[in-house]
């Protein structure tokens, strides 16, 4: 079950709430590709969520990030998993890759009903939750990213992300 945690990070609690400006990054290595990327401070990214999320409190956005990461972590492996780690924070990320990748990922109903179930909140609440943070981590990841990890999971998941889930038509077959 997910539960409250406190706010990781050094220095004074912080209040602000973002404004949507793009997030400050810190020059990071990152350890599965050895290259040189860019990962915002925690608490830019619990900013950013707390804002998305309209709550009251940073520790609140940390549970919502820490719930729905780890519930994200189940559902994405290879490469997709590690370049999303690699441009989260290192404390989000430590998140993501701390869980083991479910054998047959959830759809995106499923995944909020899971994560719901596992929070102890209603599937709204988990909605919301999964919506908070998913705009921050779309923000971080930019579009190209995005689109592979959309495209990795199942069905559903492009709204949760803010996209439009766009469907091939299906053909008749027979006589109309």
């Amino acid at each position: 079950m997910c539960s409250l945690r406190p706010v990781h990070g050094p220095g004074p609690k912080r209040t602000a709430i973002s404004t949507g400006m793009p997030l400050q990054t810190e020059t990071t290595t990152a350890p599965a590709h050895g290259s040189v990327t860019s990962a915002p401070h925690y608490s830019q990214m619990l900013d950013r969520v707390r804002y998305e999320g309209a709550y009251p409190t940073l520790e609140r956005a940390d549970e919502a990030v820490h719930c729905v990461l780890a519930a994200l972590g189940r559902q994405l492996v290879g490469d997709e998993r590690v370049d999303l780690a690699a441009r989260l924070p290192v404390e989000a990320a430590l998140v993501l890759t701390a869980q083991v990748p479910a054998v047959t990922p959830l759809t995106g109903w499923e995944f909020v009903k899971d994560l719901a179930q596992r929070a102890g909140s209603t599937p709204a609440g988990a909605r919301w939750n999964v919506g908070a943070v998913f705009a921050a981590v779309s923000q971080l990841v930019g579009p190209e990213l995005l689109d592979r990890i959309i495209n990795q999971l199942p069905s559903g998941y492009a709204l949760l992300f803010g996209k439009a889930e766009l469907h091939q038509p299906r053909h008749r077959t027979g006589a109309y």
